[in-house]
């Protein structure tokens, strides 16, 4: 099993773990603000199955009906992360209505605060995990995934400080306040995974940091060439695609320019796991002078 389905599968257990702690602190609490932390765990262990299933679809190597694999599996996942995360702040912003036109004291705040204490830490721990993992291995789900733990960890102080304060001031208000916050907050984060993934599913160039890469690895690793252009770059999933043309000397045989394609490719495939190199080899006239000058 790889490493990405492993942590997928960890942030299943996790995700239902955490629900079980912060549905007993409201439980006992009767919290407006611990429901609304709670509803949101509903929804990180809903987006959790989607990014394992889009994991395992993603990993699917490539058929007669898609030659290009099934990376973009893991942009659907992210888009159904965004829309869920919608529905829940909906939800929450119904309980807080119906708090705030209803207030009511909370039950054992203290017990109730130490246990969604206890699971934001697992929360936030699991959080580091997975987009320091989601980078490394460059996965738009556990990135997604990620980001909305982050979403949820900020959530969990906030609710945390504001049930506090609700407690000592007697202000019941304060209450239902936080959930409305809470749920503005994850509706921020749902547009923001959203947005993200969209991109992905309509062919946005790689980010500028990575382009400046290519474009150093084909000057470095093209010697014997005239030049390279037109480059063209896409991300789906964790794979990246790349394709450009390479110019070399009219006189240049076919082994020789397939030699520096080789060299250039594996150059690629090194800085790039998993990257997708495809290279249209012309003769000395098409230069166009412009685009990635050979070292």
């Amino acid at each position: 099993m790889s490493q990405v389905l492993k942590i997928a599968y960890g942030s299943v257990v996790v995700g239902i773990a955490v629900l079980a702690l912060k549905t007993l602190a409201w439980w006992l609490t009767g919290s407006v603000a611990l429901l609304s932390d709670a509803l949101e765990s509903i929804v990180n262990v809903a987006t959790a199955l989607a990014a394992l299933v889009a994991l395992r679809i993603s990993a699917m190597p490539a058929d007669a009906d898609h030659p290009y694999g099934h990376h973009k599996a893991e942009y659907f996942s992210a888009v159904l992360e965004g829309v869920l995360i919608v529905v829940a702040a909906i939800l929450i912003l119904r309980e807080a209505w119906d708090g705030w036109q209803h207030p009511r004291m909370i039950d054992a705040p203290w017990t109730g605060l130490a246990i969604n204490l206890v699971a934001g830490m697992i929360n936030a721990l699991w959080c580091m995990i997975l987009l320091r993992t989601a980078r490394r291995l460059r996965s738009p789900a556990l990135e997604a995934d990620g980001k909305h733990l982050l979403t949820d960890v900020v959530s969990s102080v906030g609710v945390t400080i504001g049930v506090v304060a609700a407690v000592l001031t007697g202000w019941a208000w304060l209450d239902p306040l936080l959930a409305a916050l809470v749920a503005l907050n994850i509706l921020w984060s749902g547009w923001q995974v959203m947005r993200h993934s969209v991109g992905g599913l309509m062919d946005e160039a790689a980010p500028e940091g990575e382009i400046e890469q290519l474009r150093v690895l084909i000057s470095a690793n093209a010697e014997g060439a005239v030049e390279a252009h037109d480059l063209r770059s896409r991300r789906a999933g964790r794979a990246l695609f790349v394709e450009f043309h390479l110019v070399v000397p009219g006189e240049m045989s076919v082994e020789s320019a397939h030699d520096i394609c080789d060299r250039i490719e594996t150059a690629l495939h090194n800085a790039f796991e998993g990257s997708r190199v495809t290279i249209h080899v012309e003769p000395e006239h098409k230069a166009k002078h412009s685009g990635i000058v050979v070292l």
